[in-house]
């Protein structure tokens, strides 16, 4: 359950559905990265598939050194509107992509040594100059989810050390890997002394090491002692290496809202509340993970008076939030706030049956004024088709 409690702004002023941040609170996170920067000497991007909004980029990037990037995109994205590194990985690059990345990348991690030897000399006739990496598996696993863990057997994600061929890393200057999600640094530890079990014996001719993401570090019970500590030792035993953390849900967690309506009130084995947002178009991890969001106010089924089995507009059947109660009977127009709606949301939105996206606003830091940054409408939703 999210540890956020009730915003201190107008619910009301903004459009329904609506993404709101919390400029506050996404401050007190960044302020967090810094001192993790600072007391461990790593540098932290920013992983755009997280998180994306970038009216927040002038105040976040005060704070991270740069972002990383999927593919051609979002590396455009991150070069144009945050500045400092670009970072890029992706599980494959056609030639066309790799044009476009080349423009904006400051490092590119591939998946595998094939693909380095597909673009090495593209890479060496672009103008700017880029840092190459490999991506490795360390073959260790520490999630829960299956879906989520690039360590699975058969993964396609990384390249493992018993595939990895005499001169693979010929030209390269640094390794990636990324293994966590939603994790303490307890897993990173134990990661960590997997990769340099397996990957030690490539590390004295690299420049950098890329921790990847999922690090949990401005989660309240996250060990951040642990964190600075584990990467502290790996500095002193590679001193030569740079090290980064590319965090995305770390940025903004806890740090925004979803502000719904009650659109009506369907009977069917007990009261069904049909809300102006979806499960599957507007917070898909729900259905994917999945997970039950938090909403302010509500409880479990039957903790208080009047249970109700909250769905979306869409028609897809499984379009379901979950079952939550509240103190008083909830009626039509009704709005509710679920929390930590910030990542993996706007990112992942769909416009699915033609639902239209929420709306994105901001909370201002001081005064506490709501801000519609963007509304979206049909134009948005025609314009994916043709």
């Amino acid at each position: 359950m999210s540890s956020m409690t009730s915003p201190d702004f107008d619910i009301h002023a903004c459009p329904s559905p609506a993404y709101v941040v919390d400029d506050a609170l996404l401050r007190k996170n960044l302020e967090l990265l810094r001192q993790v920067q600072e007391a461990s000497g790593a540098r932290i991007l920013l992983a755009l598939k997280g998180f994306a909004m970038w009216d927040t980029f002038p105040l976040v990037s005060q704070y991270l050194v740069g972002t990383t990037a999927s593919g051609q995109d979002e590396a455009r994205l991150g070069a144009e509107t945050f500045g400092g590194e670009v970072h890029v990985y992706s599980p494959a690059f056609t030639p066309e992509e790799m044009a476009v990345v080349l423009q904006y990348a400051d490092h590119i991690s591939f998946n595998s040594p094939g693909q380095w030897r597909r673009f090495r000399e593209t890479v060496a006739a672009a103008p700017r100059q880029v840092s190459c990496g490999l991506r490795v598996n360390p073959e260790h696993s520490t999630g829960a989810v299956p879906l989520y863990d690039p360590c699975a057997p058969g993964s396609r994600l990384g390249t493992r050390v018993s595939d990895l061929a005499e001169g693979d890393l010929e030209g390269l200057e640094g390794l990636h890997f990324h293994t966590l999600c939603e994790q303490n640094s307890d897993a990173l530890e134990e990661t960590l002394a997997a990769f340099e079990a397996k990957f030690g014996q490539y590390l004295a001719g690299l420049r950098w090491v890329n921790f990847g993401g999922g690090h949990h570090i401005t989660r309240a019970d996250y060990d951040i002692e642990r964190l600075v500590r584990v990467i502290r030792g790996f500095r002193e035993r590679h001193p030569h290496l740079i090290v980064y953390l590319e965090p995305g849900e770390a940025i903004a967690l806890n740090t925004g809202y979803l502000v719904c309506s009650v659109l009506d009130i369907v009977e069917n084995d007990g009261p069904n509340l049909i809300l102006d947002t979806s499960a599957t178009a507007h917070m898909p991890d729900v259905l994917e993970m999945p997970y039950r969001p938090h909403i302010i106010g509500a409880g479990e089924p039957g903790e208080k008076p009047f249970t109700y089995r909250l769905g979306g507009t869409t028609c897809l059947a499984g379009d379901v939030i979950g079952r939550y109660s509240f103190d008083q009977p909830l009626a039509i127009g009704d709005r509710l706030v679920f929390t930590d709606m910030a990542h993996y949301t706007m990112v992942k939105t769909t416009t699915f049956n033609g639902i239209r996206l929420p709306s994105i606003c901001r909370v201002d830091e001081r005064s506490r004024e709501v801000r519609t940054v963007k509304t979206f409408g049909y134009e948005d939703y025609m314009q994916r088709l043709s």
